[in-house]
């Protein structure tokens, strides 16, 4: 077995395309709209995503719902990158909101920080250098 994707409901699609692609550095890879259904999809993702063996975000919008309750059982999503610190100082010039500075993980020694994505889904960055 693989994972292929995580699918998120989203409020405002370009909002989010925006996000994983402009603050994030992910690629907007595929799109398809679905008037009949009254949905649109949009898959993002680091380099070509599942052709690059790597997971992708499935943003879907329903068609005239601008938020969600996340509820009490959603975590967060977790991106591995070289440098904690610097990932969130350009987050954070690109407009993103870091919601638990860097540091480390309770308990351990794992350097990690938060950021929150515009429908307020967690995004968990994690040192790995």
């Amino acid at each position: 077995m693989k994972l292929l994707h995580t699918m998120l409901r989203v409020g405002d699609l370009q909002r989010s395309i925006d996000f994983y692609t402009r603050v994030l550095g992910m690629n907007l890879l595929r799109s398809s709209d679905r008037p009949e259904q009254k949905y649109t999809l949009a898959f993002v993702g680091f380099g070509r995503g599942n052709a690059d063996d790597n997971a992708e975000i499935e943003l879907t919008y329903n068609y005239g719902v601008t938020n969600y309750e996340l509820g009490t059982a959603y975590g967060h999503i977790a991106l591995a990158v070289p440098e904690v610190a610097a990932a969130c100082e350009r987050i954070r010039a690109a407009g993103g909101k870091i919601v638990r500075e860097p540091g480390p993980v309770k308990g351990g020694s794992t350097v990690i920080a938060f950021v929150e994505d515009p429908d307020r889904y967690r995004i968990e960055l994690i040192e790995r250098g």
